[in-house]
């Protein structure tokens, strides 16, 4: 009798690019099962690199959910189109992101300018196919255009309709992924979801609950830094955090009137807190100006933006 084929398992790193908003975050959260991205309707609240862990019984996909690539000037402007950039060649696959309900403007033929020159295989997703408005025929077209030849006669590029908020064709991306991914070992233990820093997970908590409840008045003007993070009596975390603004006026903003807003924002973000802590959480919250935060590297450094 001959010996049984041995079980193959794949694996690899596959970054998940796009421009702002077009949603990745909700897509790398929809993928994994569990919320490790922040996700609000404001443009750029991604800022870092963030990696989730999905497995089954043909391997493990690395996820890298990145920042969207925009046109900025500042310092945090350039890390986070960095941080994005950086990934398309160094991973085993890249999954290109657009948003069919949108119009196609100058920031998406930048990324796609940089798309075409990856020397790995490519899965574009047209994402939010469940709207009314979507436009996936024009998407397409757009990338020929941009390839020089049609989809159908490029080698290792593939197409997938999808829905990262709905789940709709999800299953069928994991499987264009693995179709791509070289065999391999595990990368991570089958139990880590995410390997995210705890202090920038506790902050971009934080940043979210900002985002959501002020919307488009502080769009990218603001900044979240935790300074402690200790266990005090009991079974409670004690959480410091301060939030940069560039004017006094943001500041009071932020803060509202008798400090209303402030306390909301805590209260909201301490119950995602105690969730990923899995303990009751103290936080406390300070806010700062700093009319340059974006451009001090010192500062975005203690940030976590290296």
């Amino acid at each position: 009798m001959s010996k049984a084929k041995e079980k193959v398992s794949k694996s690899g790193m596959v970054s998940i690019v796009g421009r702002p908003n077009v949603g990745k975050s909700t897509l790398l959260n929809k993928i994994v099962g569990e919320k490790i991205a922040i996700v609000t309707k404001v443009p750029q609240t991604t800022r870092s690199q963030i990696r989730g862990m999905y497995n089954d019984h043909r391997g493990q996909i690395v996820f890298i959910d990145t920042p969207g690539i925009h046109f900025g000037a500042d310092n945090l402007d350039k890390y986070m189109n960095s941080a994005a950039a950086s990934t398309i060649d160094d991973v085993d696959c890249l999954i290109y992101l657009v948003d069919t309900s949108r119009r196609i403007g100058r920031e998406e033929e930048n990324i796609a300018a940089k798309v075409k020159d990856a020397k790995v295989p490519i899965v574009v997703g047209l994402n939010k196919v469940d709207l009314k408005t979507r436009a996936v025929d024009e998407y397409i077209q757009f990338l020929e255009g941009v390839m020089g030849k049609p989809i159908t006669e490029i080698e290792n590029i593939a197409l997938v309709a999808l829905s990262g908020e709905k789940g709709i064709n999800v299953d069928k991306l994991i499987d264009v992924v693995f179709e791509f991914l070289p065999e391999g070992p595990a990368f991570y233990e089958d139990d880590i979801i995410t390997d995210f820093p705890q202090k920038m997970a506790v902050a971009d908590i934080i940043r979210e609950k900002l985002f959501n409840l002020l919307k488009q008045e502080l769009p990218h003007s603001l900044g979240v830094q935790v300074e402690q993070i200790r266990p005090i009596k009991g079974k409670t975390m004690h959480i410091k955090a301060v939030i940069y603004v560039e004017r006094s006026t943001q500041k009071e903003i932020v803060i509202g009137k008798g400090g209303s807003t402030l306390k909301k924002v805590g209260s909201l973000a301490r119950v995602d807190l105690e969730d990923l802590m899995e303990q009751k959480v103290f936080l406390e919250l300070f806010v700062k100006v700093n009319k340059r935060w974006r451009d001090d590297i010192s500062i975005l450094q203690e940030l976590g933006y290296e």
